[in-house]
């Protein structure tokens, strides 16, 4: 297995082709941001999709963005549309697209990354812990946990 960055694959309509495959409404709306050339107006410059892959096969994917659901905020990189696939669920590889994130992050000079998410007892398995409730832009309230990137600097 091998975590690719989407914008650096050179096969971008292959990696839409797999997110395509997603059963899941958000995972779908990645999918038309990509298809439709909006993903980085709509999530920042700096953003890229991790592909947790298998050779041509796509297990798991994440967004490392400048923003998400919670807007406006200082608060960034965010981790997003977080999605491993049916048959490839139980393994904890979500986990090793977090791991990715955070030092991609670190790279960037990031002390943290966030999630935003209204599930409990899920991301604090992989070393997020609960900051603060957050109002997202389609006004639900939304819970926002933190992991520190553990090398980075600037204050998020």
């Amino acid at each position: 297995m091998e975590i690719i960055r989407y914008t650096e694959s050179g096969r971008q309509a292959h990696w839409r082709a797999e997110i395509a495959r997603c059963d899941w409404r958000a995972g779908q709306y990645l999918h038309q941001l990509l298809r439709e050339n909006t993903f980085f107006d709509t999530i920042g410059a700096d953003s890229d999709v991790l592909l947790l892959t298998d050779g041509d096969t796509l297990i798991s994917f994440c967004t490392l963005a400048q923003c998400d659901e919670i807007q406006p905020t200082s608060l960034k990189p965010w981790i997003g549309f977080v999605y491993t696939f049916p048959e490839h669920r139980g393994h904890r590889y979500a986990g090793l697209l977090f791991d990715r994130a955070a030092q991609l992050a670190a790279e960037q000079g990031f002390s943290a990354v966030y999630v935003s998410t209204d599930h409990i007892g899920l991301y604090e398995t992989y070393g997020f812990t609960y900051l603060t409730q957050m109002r997202t832009i389609y006004g639900e309230s939304a819970r926002v946990y933190v992991r520190k990137t553990r090398i980075g600097r600037k204050e998020s």
